[in-house]
């Protein structure tokens, strides 16, 4: 018999709501099962639901996630998904490794200001 995972143990596993599971299935990343109005997950779901959260984790939006899982399901099959999924992986690489070039100008930038307003107040008698 297959199993199954329940929405309740699936968001106590990774710690996610359930409207999060749900808002996955709308977005169509993922397809439970239905018995009623009970969703029942399979093995294979609670592995993408994993590798959703990983791709959110990472940075990755719903979108690039959606279209990973599709080129997975269609030709090319694995190979287009790894391959899609490296260019990604390297596009979020470069994007992080700008953030942090920002991020280190605007560092210096605010020592810079900050210098210039001790200066300024070391000028005018003000002691800090």
């Amino acid at each position: 018999m297959d199993k199954f995972y329940s929405i309740t143990e699936l968001t106590r596993e990774f710690g996610v709501s359930t409207r999060t599971l749900r808002f996955y299935e709308d977005e169509g990343l993922i397809n439970p099962e239905r018995r009623g109005r009970t969703r029942l997950f399979r093995p294979a779901d609670r592995r993408l639901i994993q590798e959703i959260l990983r791709g959110r984790r990472i940075g990755f939006t719903i979108a690039e996630i959606r279209d990973i899982i599709r080129v997975y399901k269609d030709p090319p099959g694995e190979v287009g998904q790894l391959e899609m999924l490296m260019n990604k992986v390297n596009e979020k690489r470069d994007e992080l490794r700008q953030k942090r070039r920002d991020i280190e100008e605007t560092l210096a930038e605010l020592d810079n200001v900050e210098e210039a307003c001790l200066t300024r107040l070391a000028e005018i008698g003000v002691g800090t």
